[in-house]
């Protein structure tokens, strides 16, 4: 009977009980009423981009959301846009934020006005990877190896990342301090972008994702040297780990959802769900195997920990306070 009556109890009913009786609408009943913003912190063609649409196409092809969502890039200032568009989105249960590690980063750095702690956590859905990069055409296949070549670059060697504070220049910034080597910065407008360089030549070496280097490292472009993980990485079983070489430099990029400050509960549980639901697809499984991502879904109170402890981290990588 339950059920049934559940099944009834459409928005219009609810609404029409909350103006008769004063009581509020059945927690669980609330659905998008408008199309779905889905911000990107990062810019068009890059692995958080890629990402992004991917959940936003699986989305679709499930019939996870009422309503249809729609992906819109905001990667200026290192995700700086996208935190601010955030912020002034509080109460606004339309608009969802996919989240990489620049979410705490960024507000570590830049006085932009935005404490994350406002913020609703909503999903993680993935912890991604970092590999060290280099041109085939170079003929370095080990750590020693390359750090011999930077070395001889004397400050030259151009490493390719995605901005100064972005996941990859820490990365670059912990080669750096580990091997004593110097390297010259290149940022480019997404991890895409970066790969590309990489192959065309524009620069030596890099710290990409799996997911953005991967198509050219099967066409044999680009050549996996460590990677930066505590265990070997399935889709490289020959690269060995920073760790296996006596070097304990591991470093994860979150794939994450958050909401605005102030998002009706009822709305959170609805993403929540939606999220859960693509969790599981046969999809978005096979996807993490094949583009070297560690599912790791994780909700609630537990994600804002998660975020909070990070930022703790990151403060310490970047010696600023927290």
């Amino acid at each position: 009977m339950r059920l049934v009556l559940k099944s009834l109890f459409t928005p219009l009913v609810a609404a029409s009980l909350t103006l008769a009786t004063g009581l509020p609408a059945l927690a669980g009943d609330w659905k998008p009423q408008k199309p779905v913003e889905m911000v990107i912190m990062a810019g068009q063609g890059g692995g958080a981009d890629r990402l992004a649409r991917l959940f936003q196409s699986i989305i679709q092809k499930e019939n996870l959301a009422d309503m249809p969502v729609l992906p819109v890039n905001k990667g200026g200032g290192s995700g700086a846009e996208a935190l601010r568009y955030l912020k002034d989105k509080a109460g606004d249960n339309h608009v969802i934020m996919a989240t990489l590690n620049s979410y705490y980063t960024t507000p570590l750095r830049t006085d932009i006005g935005v404490n994350i702690e406002d913020f609703t956590p909503i999903a993680r859905m993935a912890l991604d990877t970092f590999v060290l990069w280099v041109h085939a055409d170079t003929g370095i296949t080990t750590i020693e190896e390359y750090v011999a070549a930077v070395k001889a670059e004397g400050g030259a060697w151009k490493m390719g990342g995605t901005g100064s504070g972005q996941e990859d220049s820490l990365v670059t910034a912990m080669l750096e301090e580990e091997f004593d080597i110097s390297v010259t910065y290149v940022p480019f407008k997404g991890g895409g972008a970066v790969a590309k360089s990489l192959v065309g030549g524009v620069i030596n070496s890099s710290v990409n994702n799996p997911s953005e280097a991967l198509g050219f490292y099967k066409a044999g472009k680009l050549v996996p040297i460590a990677a930066f993980t505590p265990n070997r990485i399935e889709v490289f079983p020959e690269t060995p780990t920073m760790r296996e070489l006596g070097h304990d430099l591991v470093y994860w990029m979150q794939r994450s959802f958050v909401a605005p400050k102030d998002m009706a509960p009822d709305a959170v549980e609805y993403y929540t769900g939606m999220f859960e639901k693509l969790a599981a697809s046969s999809e978005w499984q096979t996807y993490t195997k094949e583009k070297a991502l560690m599912a790791d879904f994780l909700t609630g109170d537990a994600l804002q920990s998660y975020f909070l402890d990070e930022r703790a981290k990151h403060a310490q990588l970047l010696n600023v306070s927290n």
